[in-house]
């Protein structure tokens, strides 16, 4: 089952371009890549299989510049409406 995520990406001060470059290289399950303001320096939309997502976040890991990542994964939430 496709889902989609957002992976929020702290970098080391200086280098959010070339992080940012390395990221749009990663297409396969990467859809979209914005330099965001806040706790975070780069947002990531990625949209596949849980396993494919879990190993894109963990191939992120794996640049060097980059300090931390968190992950939020969609769900569905029946409220009871």
């Amino acid at each position: 089952m496709n889902m989609h995520a957002l992976c929020l990406i702290t970098v080391k001060p200086g280098i959010i371009d070339s992080v940012t470059q390395s990221l749009l290289k990663k297409r396969k399950v990467t859809s979209e890549v914005f330099t965001v303001t806040g706790r975070a320096d780069i947002c990531v939309l990625l949209h596949g299989t849980l396993s494919a997502i879990n190993n894109t976040v963990l191939g992120f890991k794996k640049i060097k510049d980059v300090v931390s990542t968190e992950t939020l994964i969609e769900v569905e939430v029946d409220l009871g409406w």
